[in-house]
């Protein structure tokens, strides 16, 4: 107890880990201030996590396979980012923190790097990048694992730092890429996170647009946005209404979890509970490829510059990275064809 509390002291979660100080991390990108918002309440983050350790510690639970789970979102979420904003300075370093991280991870790269650049409408002309890699499998099929990275940026002063949408989908996208490339994998995944979701899902139409395979080779989508905290511990798998075959496969393995997978808000005729075409997937759905969407319902802090990383379940948000990387895994195992 006492080197595990001397460890918190430090800003560090606890020893021998994959964690890193969270200093060191802030500071390497360039993301710290000694007036930061995020400095000010590492202190209760910190708290949470140690009380994570210990209930999993305690459950004989090695805390060491969430490797860079929290610490991603972390730093996706702070304060330096700037709200991660397409074309702003934030996004920029967003960007190059996720391309660092899949080169840590060994994902694949189509092109010289692994970004993909796309011009936005309207009246201010602005580029978006999705980043993009891939692990190949014994199939050229491809299932196309995403999650956007980008966010509101600053408004009136004060950063949206947008912690739950969607730095916490991006960070399980690299968790499951890590537990992926360990793997032998039937499909290739491709991992890609958008740009530009927040200003009309501008990055997946781009990546269907122009795709870095032959489109009818991608089977599947599985989409993250909104992750990370949920009151009744639950999460909802959307897609199952226009993809029914995938209904009884969710019901039959979500006994296996701890936490509560629901199925829903994909009937078009519940105009208001319809999340469709409320993310990334939708550009999939246009083109007739099937999709699995995972996310929380909305929370009081969305859209909102309350959106922070203090505000994470850590113990909801790391059961649901490994929930969903098991999923996919699964998924990976069967025989899926494309009807499109």
């Amino acid at each position: 107890m006492k080197a595990i509390t001397s460890c918190i002291l430090n800003e560090q979660i606890w020893p021998n880990s994959n964690y890193v100080h969270y200093k060191f991390d802030l500071i390497k990108f360039g993301l710290l201030s000694i007036t930061n918002r995020d400095y000010c309440c590492h202190m209760k983050v910190f708290l949470s996590i140690f009380f994570l350790f210990i209930i999993g510690f305690s459950n004989g639970q090695d805390l060491t396979e969430f490797g860079s789970l929290f610490n991603d979102l972390k730093v996706l979420s702070s304060d330096g980012m700037e709200g991660r904003k397409t074309g702003t300075a934030g996004n920029k370093k967003a960007r190059q923190y996720i391309q660092n991280r899949f080169d840590e991870i060994g994902l694949n790269l189509y092109e010289e790097n692994s970004l993909h650049e796309f011009e936005t409408p309207g009246e201010t002309f602005k580029v978006g990048y999705n980043i993009i890699g891939f692990l190949p499998g014994r199939s050229k099929d491809v299932i196309v694992i995403s999650a956007h990275y980008d966010h509101l940026g600053i408004k009136d002063g004060q950063i949206f730092n947008g912690s739950d949408d969607n730095a916490s989908g991006v960070s399980v996208l690299l968790y499951l890429a890590e537990k992926a490339r360990k793997s032998d994998l039937h499909h290739t995944l491709i991992f890609v996170t958008f740009d530009a979701e927040e200003e009309g899902l501008l990055g997946a139409h781009a990546f269907v647009a122009n795709p870095p395979v032959p489109i009818e080779k991608i089977i599947f989508n599985v989409n993250f946005d909104m992750v990370s905290r949920n009151g009744s511990k639950e999460i909802f798998a959307s897609g199952t209404y226009h993809n029914p075959r995938f209904r009884d496969m969710i019901r039959d393995w979500r006994g296996d979890y701890p936490i509560k997978i629901r199925l829903g808000h994909d009937n078009p005729g519940d105009k208001k509970n319809d999340w469709t075409n409320s993310s990334d997937h939708a550009a999939f759905h246009k083109m007739g490829i099937p999709y699995l969407y995972f996310g929380v319902e909305d929370h009081e802090d969305y859209h909102k510059s309350t959106d922070t990383y203090d505000k994470t379940d850590f113990e909801f948000f790391g059961q649901v990275a490994k929930v969903l990387s098991d999923l996919v895994l699964r998924l990976d195992k069967l025989d899926i064809e494309n009807d499109q």
